[in-house]
């Protein structure tokens, strides 16, 4: 038995309050996403170049994204035909709104949207049912988004995810934050100041309580990055989190839609393999340093054609195209792959199921 709470976000409820995290590309599609809603978690789908695998993906991948979208969903669903399961949605993909529009009518129960802030994101689900969560790294971000949507929306957040410097990807810091907090090495683990983070996700849950009680709701705040362990859970729990997202401990995992290529890179990955890179969406993210990395280093990467995945992306002046370079570690071509992760995924040392993942994460 697990002794966690459930979360309910709204008239939602997950038996379990855990989030998968999204993962692109094609990292968290269905298969993961669904078998985590079954298991009582929230599964989210990756909407970052989710088409990828659509025959037309090169010639308009847009089309063949919000395709995908549609599909994705519809199998998360036959697995779990009574879980929640939901979206992630980068702001800085290029015509975001749109995205956003097609997971609603694709019947999304919760949009979770980073990578900037989602300003207009209440406009874009205005009369439906699926409940929206922002993305927020610091009490100033949190502190905008629930200015803006209550000036503008009149309204608050359904859930926001706050998301720490140790997660995987992009990362809500610049490099002066991350050299501060201690995060800007191979050992961030070691050498991460827990204690000023902390007090920054309280700071978030205090302001976040006071926007619940303007609009009479209860919205819950749930915690992200570098949540490897059931003592992860429970210390952000004890914290005031309502729940926790967990991304990296479910890619080593059989369900999880990424190939065995890319699962066996964390399995190989040491500590000072994990490093902090400077990504072409203009901010730091966290990857495992491989061949490709160590090309990059030397310089700029030839790009061959743009997806035009990105609000704001200069070809000319890009190192490497970030769309080919996701899509290489999902389709066997390692030695050109970028691959994203959290702080702990040099921790993995064996292929588990997403049940094993979520009973220890309930129970250590």
């Amino acid at each position: 038995m697990c002794n966690l709470k459930p979360l309910k976000i709204g008239n939602l409820t997950a038996k379990l309050p855990i989030i998968q995290g999204g993962m692109g590309v094609g990292i968290s599609l269905s298969s993961l996403a669904g078998a985590v809603a079954k298991e009582g978690g929230i599964g989210i789908i990756s909407t970052a170049q989710i088409g990828f695998r659509e025959p037309d993906f090169a010639e308009d991948s847009q089309t063949a994204n919000l395709r995908a979208i549609g599909k994705e969903f519809k199998k998360a669903r036959e697995i779990s035909p009574d879980g929640v399961i939901g979206f992630n949605i980068m702001v800085a993909t290029r015509n975001y709104a749109e995205y956003v529009k097609t997971a609603v009518k694709a019947g999304a129960d919760l949009i979770i949207s980073g990578a900037g802030l989602p300003i207009n994101l209440p406009e874009y689900v205005k009369g439906s049912a699926t409940k929206i969560a922002p993305i927020v790294s610091s009490v100033k971000s949190a502190m905008v988004i629930c200015k803006m949507w209550d000036r503008k929306y009149k309204t608050a957040p359904d859930l926001v995810v706050v998301e720490g410097p140790l997660a995987g990807g992009h990362l809500g810091f610049d490099r002066e934050k991350l050299t501060y907090l201690g995060v800007d090495t191979e050992h961030a683990g070691d050498t991460f100041k827990k204690a000023e983070y902390d007090d920054e996700i309280k700071g978030i849950i205090a302001l976040v309580r006071e926007y619940a009680q303007k609009y009479k709701k209860e919205i819950p705040v749930v915690t992200a990055g570098g949540i490897y362990s059931h003592e992860d859970v429970m210390h952000q729990l004890e914290l005031g989190a309502d729940g926790v997202q967990v991304a990296t401990r479910f890619v080593t995992t059989e369900e999880c839609d990424a190939p065995m290529e890319y699962k066996q890179a964390y399995l190989d990955a040491k500590e000072e393999d994990i490093i902090i890179v400077k990504s072409p969406v203009g901010m730091p993210g966290r990857a495992i340093r491989n061949h490709f990395l160590r090309e990059v280093e030397k310089g700029r990467q030839a790009i061959s054609h743009c997806y035009r995945c990105l609000e704001k992306c200069d070809q000319a002046k890009i190192p490497y195209c970030i769309t080919q370079a996701l899509v290489n570690a999902v389709t066997g071509d390692e030695n050109n792959a970028l691959i994203f992760c959290g702080s702990n995924a040099w921790k993995a040392d064996r292929i588990e199921t997403v049940h094993q993942v979520m009973q220890d994460l309930c129970r250590g």
